[in-house]
């Protein structure tokens, strides 16, 4: 999965509107960040606050669950660390498809230090065996699988139709048919003109991720079928060939 710098450029930013929009009797001032369903969205599509904010939390989490680490046994701490730490990172994840690395890098190390804090490791210990041992993927693979489930369930009938118009199969496009790709489940690319931001947007986003995948992967026959599949293909394609779930 490609990581593209995606925020709008200095040049773009100032272009965006300053001054307050009028409804009825009421004046409406642009904001530089807004919350939606617990997740911050930056003027600039950087999705920067919501990283920010979400790792900061995952430890500060992970401080308060250390503080009892020697009181507890290994599956409790590792409970807690779930429930308070991974379900932050996992919240609204697909939404952080194509942020740049260097940003998502935050999560990774929120990620690292609850993988440690469970095997009371140190920060100079590999954390790929430790994510191994845990079943854990890297933050990146995450979101992928996050985004891809969706997309399944997109094609099977399991989400509200909004969601599922944006995507269309090879298999459905009329000129298309004689292609070898309308013989699998992949579906049709979209073009878009500014890669940097438009990339990003799941009619352009989810067909690109899906495409990526095996057809082995993608043409399984139920939800819970595809997810362990899915998670095997990011395992090996993330932490290598070794591991398998």
């Amino acid at each position: 999965m490609a990581h593209s710098v995606s925020v709008l450029s200095a040049h773009h930013q100032h272009q965006l509107p300053t001054d307050p929009l009028v409804v009825g009797a009421d004046s409406l001032a642009p904001a530089s960040i807004v919350r939606d369903l617990g997740i911050y969205v930056n003027s600039d599509l950087s999705m920067r606050t919501h990283i920010l904010r979400t790792a900061g939390k995952c430890f500060a989490a992970l401080s308060q669950i250390r503080s009892i680490r020697w009181s507890v046994t290994r599956p409790v701490l590792e409970s807690l660390v779930v429930a308070l730490v991974l379900s932050r990172l996992d919240y609204g994840c697909a939404t952080l498809v194509g942020v740049p690395s260097q940003l998502l890098d935050r999560l990774q190390s929120a990620k690292n230090a609850a993988a440690r804090l469970i095997f009371g490791a140190s920060r100079h210990v590999h954390i790929m065996p430790l994510l191994r041992s845990l079943h854990w993927l890297p933050v990146h693979e995450r979101i992928a699988f996050r985004l891809v489930v969706i997309v399944y369930c997109c094609l099977h009938g399991m989400v509200p139709a909004y969601l599922s118009a944006d995507l269309l199969r090879v298999s459905d496009v009329g000129s298309r048919q004689r292609l070898r790709s309308a013989t699998t489940s992949a579906l049709v690319g979209r073009r878009t003109q500014r890669a940097t931001i438009a990339d990003r947007a799941f009619a352009a986003a989810a067909p690109a991720v899906w495409n990526s995948l095996p057809e082995d992967v993608r043409s399984s026959t139920s939800l819970p079928v595809f997810q362990r599949r899915l998670k095997t293909e990011l395992y090996r394609c993330s932490l290598g060939p070794r591991h398998s779930v």
